[in-house]
């Protein structure tokens, strides 16, 4: 593969050079000069395009997205409703771009941060070159009828993933290929495990076949399109839902109201709203315990991502229903 991309790379740039000796015979001018062809060879060259990965609650699109970035872009928890926005990443290679789209999974909502969650999703099945969707074959439950007919309507390649097949069986997966070609029939299976990056290669040759030739939509030097801050609340969030149960997890928001470098440490101070007097009291915990653990955790895996030394400071208050408040949810940043 790498000897023929660097002949398909000489060729096209002896054609170059020999349009430029045109142009110096024709005009008499001693000058290389690019002719509007080889400007368009260049430019179509390179492919580029928008992946986003949908699927219902809990499939594993958020570390199929880590997987495939190599990085943990997006937190990741055996909950339910982990993901809450929608997150960018973004992959680059010399000649390929993939601007990869995580999003909440698909849902009934029940009140303002769900809707708001599953607006998410909704503006992903607008803007895509190529779906990704994920479908957990442990899940006994029925599949996403919303989605099936997304998918099936719009005029977009699909790559139905069905993730987590180290816990079923031949027979098992067998049929499940069947019931899902079915349910979708121009969508292209592809068995997989993405926690264990079983299968999970083969996925990035698909999609540079499937994308179409365009320049880059982002500077090749950026991962993503969430600031340091949001990595931040996410990590926080991430710890609360480990270490909580029932409600509190959901109950939760994080803002960082200070995000400052000073030789080499990076000083944070970030605010974990609840929606009642009882969940501070729970965040906290007895003599600080709790909190404190929260903090350690979320600094550990903060100081991994951003290769520095982190001072995390966190307090905790509340806003009474902000989940159910536009208002809150807009400063929220769910808009």
């Amino acid at each position: 593969m790498e000897s023929s991309k660097s002949i398909a790379s000489t060729d096209f740039f002896k054609r170059i050079k020999l349009f430029s000796f045109l142009k110096t015979d024709l005009y008499g001018e001693d000058q290389f000069c690019f002719t509007n062809f080889a400007v368009r060879n260049i430019i179509y060259m390179h492919k580029a395009g928008f992946v986003n990965i949908v699927g219902k609650p809990n499939a594993g699109k958020s570390t199929l997205l880590n997987q495939l970035m190599g990085e943990k872009l997006a937190i990741v928890t055996q909950k339910a409703q982990t993901t809450r926005h929608r997150i960018f990443g973004i992959y680059n290679e010399e000649d390929l771009q993939i601007v990869f789209s995580d999003t909440p999974g698909v849902l009934d909502a029940k009140y303002g941060l769900q809707e708001k969650m599953m607006d998410f999703v909704k503006d992903s099945l607008q803007d895509a070159d190529v779906f990704l969707f994920i479908v957990d074959v442990t899940d006994k439950a029925e599949p996403s009828g919303f989605l099936i007919d997304k998918l099936n309507k719009i005029p977009v390649p699909v790559l139905l993933l069905l993730n987590k097949v180290d816990q079923t069986n031949q027979e098992g997966l067998e049929k499940l290929v069947e019931e899902w070609h079915n349910r979708i029939p121009k969508a292209e299976i592809l068995p997989i495990s993405a926690l264990n990056a079983f299968n999970t290669d083969i996925i990035l040759p698909k999609l540079r076949s499937l994308l179409p030739e365009s320049p880059p939509y982002y500077d090749k030097e950026q991962y993503t399109d969430k600031p340091e801050r949001f990595f931040v609340n996410e990590a926080i969030r991430e710890k609360i839902l480990l270490n909580y149960e029932k409600e509190i997890p959901y109950s939760v928001e994080v803002v960082t109201e200070q995000f400052k470098e000073k030789e080499g440490i990076i000083f944070i101070d970030s605010i974990i709203y609840v929606e009642r007097d009882t969940q501070k009291g729970i965040i906290i915990g007895h003599k600080g315990e709790a909190i404190k653990k929260v903090g350690t955790e979320a600094r550990l895996d903060l100081e991994r991502f951003f290769s520095k030394k982190i001072h995390l400071n966190l307090f905790v208050k509340v806003k009474k229903d902000w989940r159910k408040n536009d208002r809150d949810l807009k400063n929220f940043g769910y808009r």
